[in-house]
């Protein structure tokens, strides 16, 4: 019998879940075995407290208390050290998501953050709530909130998040590889020179991209100050997102601009896709889905001011791989991508590095697994009490 109907839970803290569950609603639209799909953002059904600790919150601390996070980020990373406080927390602020979901009633569900997740799990083991719960991590690190106490598959960006969660005691056949879920566009392929024509950018010289994230929350006014001192011959284009004073600051900018080399301004853009065909390098902080895209591109990625916690765990990665440099001092933001442009070898060789390391197709592979499983009927992964507490040794002794 095949699922009726698909549930996809998101929560606005910045946008990475939700356009993870974006990407994956794209896919599910057209599988035949599913009659209904729905996505939703959890903290729609919350009060506008609890949304602004989650979302407004959030992008406060990230443009001015960074260090704080990344303490936070840290803190928190241990097997179950605050579920039952945020449990708590959850269930005393999201009655309306509750009765949602328990109406819904959806044959699969579909998290891309951990809160809804956890509040599945809890449906699910006290409530009796009748669904397949999966959960998409949407960074490279796993962080211990993630965690569940029941669930039916995890979804993760790496093999290495996949031995650890294994190592610390989850089911290894429940957690799969697929890398994390972009919209399915990336995955088209476009020719640089033509993407530039069809942009109206110059087909012969290298284009920088330069993203502020989707919401503009990047430092995107410091880097274009930090480029100026460029000796390769290039084009800028800056990506302001859901910014207008950062856009109307950088369009100042750009009307004062005395460089020889092109200065292009833009605000939020569905053309992502296109822009990173179209260009070299990408200059900007690496959320997973930024990163994600970029890599399904082939696109290199200078690193600057990745937020202490997730960010910094995604630069290591792109690092490992090869895909990417970090600029640690914007004072050297202009010698490191001289260095790289004017070396077409090294170059070469990191855009390779970019498309050996992308998953363009993460969302096909998570919907496919889902629909999969569901013809199976495979029972729920339940950790009870014991092996919550052998997780949570187990990942105290092996933390560095």
């Amino acid at each position: 019998m095949f699922p009726r109907r698909v549930l996809i839970l998101s929560t606005s803290a910045g946008t990475g879940h939700v356009r993870a569950a974006e990407a994956l609603d794209k896919v599910f639209r057209h599988q035949p075995e599913t009659d209904e799909v729905l996505t939703v953002d959890a903290l729609k059904f919350t009060n506008k407290i609890f949304r602004d600790f989650y979302s407004s919150l959030y992008i406060q601390l990230v443009e001015k208390a960074p260090a704080f996070l990344g303490w936070w980020y840290k803190m928190t990373d241990e097997p179950w050290k605050t579920d039952r406080m945020r449990l708590m927390l959850d269930r005393l602020n999201t009655g309306p998501l509750v009765e949602f979901i328990e109406s819904y009633a959806p044959d699969i569900t579909v998290c891309t953050h951990f809160l809804p997740a956890e509040l599945i799990s809890h449906l699910i083991s006290q409530a009796g709530l009748r669904t397949r719960l999966s959960i998409v991590v949407t960074d490279f690190h796993f962080h211990a909130m993630w965690l569940c106490r029941l669930f039916h598959r995890y979804f993760v960006a790496t093999q290495e998040t996949r031995v650890h969660l294994s190592r610390l005691g989850l089911p290894e056949e429940r957690i799969t590889v697929s890398g994390i879920p972009i919209d399915p566009v990336f995955a088209l392929p476009l020719d640089r020179s033509e993407a530039r024509r069809a942009l109206g950018l110059d087909p012969g010289l290298p284009l920088l991209l330069v993203s502020a994230g989707a919401l503009g929350v990047g430092p995107a006014e410091v880097v274009v100050e930090s480029l100026r001192s460029l000796s390769t011959p290039v084009q800028i284009v800056v990506i302001c997102g859901k910014n207008p004073l950062l856009r109307d600051q950088l369009l100042q900018t750009q009307a004062n601009w005395t460089n020889s080399f092109p200065l292009r301004v833009l605000g939020f853009t569905h053309e992502m896709h296109r822009w990173m065909a179209a260009a070299d390098l990408l200059i900007g902080k690496p959320g997973g889905l930024t990163a994600s895209e970029a890599m399904a591109r082939g696109l290199p990625m200078v690193v600057v001011a990745p937020i202490p916690g997730q960010e910094e765990l995604n630069s290591d990665y792109l690092l490992e791989q090869g895909a990417a440099v970090k600029c640690h001092e914007f004072t050297t933001l202009a010698f490191k991508v001289d260095t790289i442009l004017s070396d077409p070898v090294r170059l070469q060789a990191m855009r390779r590095a970019a498309l050996e390391a992308a998953h363009p197709n993460a969302a096909q592979i998570i919907v496919r697994r889902l629909l999969d499983d569901e013809a199976q009927e495979p029972e729920p992964v339940w950790i009870n009490r014991k092996q919550k507490q052998q997780i949570a040794q187990v990942a105290k002794a092996v933390r560095l």
